[in-house]
């Protein structure tokens, strides 16, 4: 995945709280076989209404999310993470999330930052002022700023190092190739294997009589 150390972006507010995953994207788009390619699912239903808030010009190459309470609620499913990402957001601003959103979130280059009510309000109203206004996000210090207020926020360790170097859990493990490949070579060849095994001579298979 793209690092995200830093990012510099525009906001969207939408202004719907308990926006469920199946809202985010239905699960009839779920079924493409790629972790890419669904920014035209995003929020498809809504975006047949022409006023629709990702329809409005000021919204337009906006990369910042500003949403409500309890964003991503419902299902588990990734999709709702790959359609945001892919649409262009890398970053997520809500009161509260569904937990298993937000752990996806974290783990595909989607930053959800949980905020409280107050600063919340304070930042859509901002972005509904001025819908030009830029937000700077420093993941590295954990924090926003934006109209010379900067506002903290507190990202998990673990999640953080994930997005500051790009990984997700299959990067991490790739990191550790020399390790397992000198692991494998050592191993003792009885051990169970997922590779396919030798078939054993036919003179060595015995029938129970």
């Amino acid at each position: 995945m793209k690092p995200f150390v830093s990012l510099v972006g525009r906001g969207a507010v939408l202004r719907i709280d308990n926006v469920d995953t199946d809202q985010i994207i239905a699960a009839e788009d779920c079924k493409r076989l790629t972790k890419t390619g669904f920014a035209d699912a995003l929020f498809a239903r809504w975006r047949a209404k022409p006023d629709f808030f990702l329809n409005r010009p000021e919204c337009a190459e906006t990369s910042i999310l500003i949403a409500g309470e309890n964003f991503g609620t419902g299902s588990s499913r990734e999709h709702a993470v790959w359609a945001l990402r892919d649409w262009g957001f890398r970053a997520v601003f809500a009161s509260s999330f569904g937990d298993i959103f937000r752990r996806n979130a974290l783990k595909n280059g989607l930053l959800a930052i949980q905020l409280e009510g107050a600063l919340l309000e304070r930042l859509r109203r901002l972005v509904e002022d001025d819908p030009e206004l830029n937000i700077s996000i420093l993941l590295t210090e954990q924090t926003i700023t934006a109209a010379g207020q900067s506002i903290p926020f507190i990202v998990d360790d673990r999640a953080r190092w994930l997005l500051v170097n790009g990984y997700d859990e299959i990067a991490v493990t790739l990191t550790k190739v020399a390790h397992i490949e000198r692991y494998e070579r050592a191993r003792e060849e009885w051990l169970p294997t997922l590779l396919p095994s030798r078939p054993e001579p036919s003179s060595a298979v015995r029938v129970r009589p």
